[in-house]
């Protein structure tokens, strides 16, 4: 909640400014409580912790006093405890062979599922092809933020690592049975003052619809447009699907990718 206002001027909600400088940015707490149509003591109990038990209409009218978005509102009634929290699959780190044979199933795209933690549990040739400058790390976040070849093949990597930090945030309050991740979220917040600064942001954003560049040592640029769903049958489990626009030199490097990726599956 405080990071939600601090987000947020009062031209943004149709307020005036007022007069003299503000001590912090953003909403004052007076301001959200207006907004929210609660008192200010109630809203100060809340962001301090001290009320522990709000309506589902009063975490509504806050989610809607800070504008939040739709995953950033479902995480907010999550942590008020408003709505059941998501228990991950025993066997998310299991991808199912009918999920291995859809992967396959994409021989012109990049397709790989991944875990609660972001880890890349199964991929096809392509997405295999396509990670390989990292060796055999299978974690996104730890490419993202410890590996030394991060920046060379993502050009635009903070964007990508923002969009990482945000959804490994909203999965660690669906899946809290999910140790791995807590102990990544541990291991980056201690190894990486970028993770530090993002996670502090405290913004959440599930992984849908995404634009992402890859430079890859062998096949050069390649932009990609990524889809993501989630596995029914395996809650935590994703799978990702990234394509190349038709006719597109991205397209090319693509299949001068496929040409390049091992036929089969390592086991």
């Amino acid at each position: 909640m405080r990071a939600g206002r601090s987000r947020l001027e009062p031209a943004d909600v149709a307020l005036p400014a007022g007069v003299g400088s503000r001590r912090v940015k953003g909403l004052r707490r007076e301001e959200v409580a207006v907004l929210a149509g609660v008192s200010a003591d109630y809203y100060i109990r809340l962001e301090q912790g001290r009320e522990t038990n709000p309506s589902p209409q009063v975490v509504a009218a806050l989610a809607h006093a800070l504008r939040l978005a739709p995953d950033a509102r479902d995480h907010l009634f999550r942590l008020a405890g408003t709505t059941p929290r998501l228990r991950a699959d025993a066997l998310r780190d299991q991808v199912h062979p009918d999920l291995l044979r859809l992967l396959d199933a994409f021989p012109s795209a990049a397709a790989y599922v991944l875990g609660p933690a972001l880890d890349v549990l199964a991929g096809n040739a392509l997405a295999r092809a396509l990670l390989s400058p990292f060796g055999g790390e299978s974690s996104m976040p730890r490419i993202l933020f410890t590996h030394p070849r991060a920046d060379e093949v993502f050009p635009e990597r903070p964007l990508v690592a923002g969009a990482a930090v945000h959804a490994l945030r909203l999965n660690a309050a669906r899946f809290t049975d999910a140790p791995e991740i807590d102990d990544l979220i541990t291991e980056l917040h201690d190894g990486s003052a970028e993770f530090r600064s993002l996670w502090a942001d405290q913004n959440v954003k599930a992984l849908t619809r995404a634009r992402k560049v890859f430079v890859h040592p062998q096949a050069g640029r390649i932009e990609l447009t990524y889809q993501s769903f989630d596995v029914r049958d395996a809650r935590g489990q994703e799978l990702l699907v990234g394509s190349a626009l038709p006719s597109s030199p991205s397209e090319e490097a693509l299949t001068c990718l496929a040409s390049m990726a091992a036929p089969d599956r390592p086991h």
